[in-house]
């Protein structure tokens, strides 16, 4: 069983950063697909960025490249979400998601669908 907690959030003005953290505990080997989701109402929840912790590889959606950073502690154990030149449309729950694949190929390709286990997810909230 893996274990998520969620921190960070809040409101900030369009231009402004933010970060969350995602605090990861439970048994897992040496390797786990992290990834920050968002979602606003009425619609789908977006995958904004991953890391396969072994490596500390990362992927990011178009959306957010060159604004948001996804990386991890010496341990592996938290996760953040470093969010700079924040926009109105950035505006969403974000939650932190966890799957335990062997391979990162198979990080980059999971969908909502593939990540069992999810933190409570936090607002944030960026007015202009």
């Amino acid at each position: 069983q893996v274990q998520l907690v969620e921190s960070g959030g809040g409101s900030v003005l369009t231009g402004g950063s933010l970060r969350l953290s995602c605090a990861v505990s439970g048994r897992f080997y040496d390797r786990i697909c992290m990834a920050w989701f968002r979602q606003v109402p009425g619609k789908e929840r977006e995958r904004v960025a991953s890391i396969f912790t072994l490596g500390a590889l990362t992927d990011y959606a178009d959306s957010v490249k060159g604004r948001f950073t996804i990386s991890q502690d010496n341990a592996g154990r938290t996760v953040y979400l470093q969010m700079n030149s924040l926009k109105p449309e950035d505006t969403a729950t974000y939650f932190c998601a966890a799957a335990l694949p062997w391979a990162r190929a198979e990080c980059q390709v999971l969908r909502e669908g593939g990540f069992p286990y999810w933190g409570q997810g936090t607002q944030v909230t960026v007015s202009q």
